[in-house]
C-alpha cells in the first residue's frame, strides 16, 4: 500500500487500560482528506478492513484495527473560527486537553466535558463520551458539521441541516473517518465547584432535586461503605475570580492522595481483598468538604493515573437510586471486594441515533476494578452489575467494557435500524467493520 500519507511500523497496539490489543497489517498517518480517500481505496483493493483510532482509551474493542490502523496525530488543530456564531472547525484528531489553548483567545469554550481530557475530538464523539448535567448533552450533540471520508473514498461534508448528521455525530467509527468537526461553543465561563461528604441513602434519595437543580451533579459511592463523595458545579461568568486550594493543596490532593496513595491501596487490595472495606472506609471518613473557583476546562476534567478497566450504562434518570442499590446489595451478596468508587451522572436528552441519551433525560452508573485485581473477578462483577443495568432498559457505553450485541440494542435504541440505513449507504462493503462492530451493529 502507499499513499502521500506516512506509514508506520506494525506492531502490537493496546488500549489505555490493557483491555485491548490489535496487530495490525499497516499503521497509516494521513495528513489531509486526500490522504485518507488513497489509504481507503488502497485498503478496499488489498481486501483490507481500516479502522480509525483516537487516543486509544476506550475500554471496549471498537477501536481494534485488524488490518489498516489509521491514526489521526497529523489530523490536528484549529482550521476556522467564527466568534459571532460561537462557532470553531477544527482536525478531528485534537486532544480535549488541547482544546483550551485553541479556544481562550476567542473567548470561547465546550458547554461540557466529562472528567477525563485525553482523548481526541473523534474518538470521544465517535464512542459517546460525556460528563454531567441535566440540560448538558454528551460531547456528541456540540457537533454542527463534519467531513468525513466514507467507504468508498468519497469525502462527504455534512452540515446541521443535513439528517445524516445524527448518524454521524456519534458513528462508532463505523460509517467513515472523520477529518474534521465543527462545534457549537459558548462565551468562555467559570464553575464553582462545591465537593462534599455524604451518607449513600441521603444522597440517593436527594438525587432527583439535586440533578434537577443544580447546574452539574455528580457523586461517588465507596463500595462497603455508607460514604459518597458529592460534586456540584455552578456555572458563573469568565471574569468570576479563581479562589479555593492553591497549587500546592491541589497537588496534595489530585496527585499524591487521589492518585498516588489511592494507587498504593489499590495494588495492597488486588493483593490482598480482604483489606479493601477496611481500606474503603478510612478513605470514605477522610473525606472533607471544598470549594474552588476556576475556569470551566480546569474544573471539568481531572489527572487519572491510576489504571483501571470500567463499565458504565444509561438508565433512565428515575431508575437511578433503585439500580444503585440492587448494585450496593449484589456487591456484598456476592462478596466482591471492589476498591474504586461508583461513580454516577446524569445527561439531557438528545435526537442523535446511537448515543445513550437519545430521545430520554439519561442517568449514568460507572463501574471500576484496578488494573491489578484478579481479571476473572472483575469480569463477574462487570457481569452482574450489567445484569442489574440490562433489567433497567440500560444502555452500555460504547467505549467501556459490555457483552450486548445487536439483537438488545434495537430493542433499547428507537433509532437503531435508522443508523443501519446510513450505514449501508457510508460503507455498504464493510470497509469499517470489526469483531465489536459486527457485534453491536451486526454484519
Amino acid at each position: 500500500m502507499t499513499s502521500r500519507d506516512s506509514a508506520g511500523t506494525t506492531g502490537r497496539w493496546r488500549n489505555w487500560g490493557a483491555t485491548a490489543t490489535a496487530d495490525p497489517v499497516s499503521v497509516r498517518r494521513p495528513r489531509s482528506h486526500a490522504d485518507v480517500a488513497q489509504l481507503i481505496v488502497d485498503a478496499r483493493s488489498h481486501g483490507l478492513a481500516v479502522k480509525p483510532i483516537g487516543a486509544g482509551h476506550s475500554f471496549s474493542p471498537i477501536a481494534v484495527a485488524p488490518g489498516v490502523q489509521v491514526t489521526s496525530e497529523n489530523l490536528r488543530g484549529l482550521r476556522t473560527v467564527d466568534v459571532d456564531a460561537a462557532r470553531v472547525t477544527v482536525g478531528a484528531g485534537t486532544h480535549l486537553y488541547e482544546m483550551p489553548k485553541l479556544l481562550a483567545p476567542h473567548g470561547l469554550a465546550m458547554p461540557n466535558l466529562g472528567d477525563i481530557d485525553k482523548q481526541t475530538l473523534a474518538g470521544a464523539t465517535s464512542t459517546g463520551t460525556h460528563g454531567t448535567g441535566k440540560a448538558f448533552g454528551g460531547i456528541s450533540t456540540q457537533i454542527v458539521g463534519a467531513t468525513l471520508v466514507d467507504g468508498t473514498g468519497t469525502v462527504r461534508q455534512i452540515d446541521s441541516a443535513d439528517p445524516d448528521l445524527k448518524a454521524v455525530a456519534l458513528g462508532l467509527g463505523a460509517l467513515g473517518i472523520v477529518t474534521e468537526v465543527t462545534l457549537q461553543l459558548v462565551p468562555a465561563f467559570t464553575l464553582t465547584a462545591v465537593e462534599a461528604p455524604g451518607h449513600v441513602e441521603e444522597v440517593l434519595e436527594a438525587f432527583g432535586d439535586n440533578v434537577a437543580h443544580h447546574d452539574h451533579y455528580e457523586f461517588y459511592w465507596f463500595p462497603h461503605t455508607e460514604c459518597t463523595l458529592t460534586k456540584t458545579n455552578t456555572r458563573g461568568p469568565a471574569d468570576a475570580a479563581s479562589s479555593g486550594p492553591g497549587k500546592v493543596r491541589r497537588y496534595i490532593d489530585d496527585e499524591l492522595l487521589s492518585n498516588g496513595m489511592f494507587g498504593a491501596l489499590c495494588a495492597i487490595g488486588a493483593r490482598w481483598p480482604r483489606v479493601v472495606p477496611a481500606f474503603n472506609q478510612i478513605a470514605g471518613r477522610a473525606l472533607s468538604a471544598r470549594t474552588m473557583t476556576d475556569v470551566s476546562t480546569s474544573v471539568f476534567t481531572s489527572q487519572r493515573s491510576v489504571r483501571f478497566r470500567e463499565m458504565e450504562y444509561a438508565i433512565p434518570l428515575d431508575a437511578v437510586p433503585a439500580a444503585l442499590r440492587e448494585v450496593r446489595s449484589m456487591i456484598e451478596r456476592r462478596g466482591y471486594r471492589v476498591s474504586f468508587p461508583i461513580e454516577v451522572r446524569a445527561a439531557a436528552a438528545d435526537d442523535l441515533m446511537l448515543s445513550t441519551a437519545s430521545g430520554r433525560v439519561s442517568g449514568y452508573i460507572a463501574v471500576h476494578r484496578y488494573s491489578g485485581d484478579s481479571r476473572a473477578d472483575a469480569q463477574a462483577y462487570f457481569d452482574d452489575v450489567e445484569a442489574i443495568m440490562v433489567g433497567h432498559e440500560g444502555r452500555p457505553h460504547w467505549g467501556k467494557m459490555h457483552t450486548r450485541d445487536a439483537d438488545y440494542l434495537r430493542g433499547v435504541y428507537p433509532r437503531f435500524d435508522e443508523f443501519l440505513a446510513v450505514r449501508e449507504r457510508f460503507d455498504p462493503d464493510r470497509v469499517f467493520t470489526n469483531p465489536y462492530l459486527e457485534r453491536v451493529l451486526g454484519r
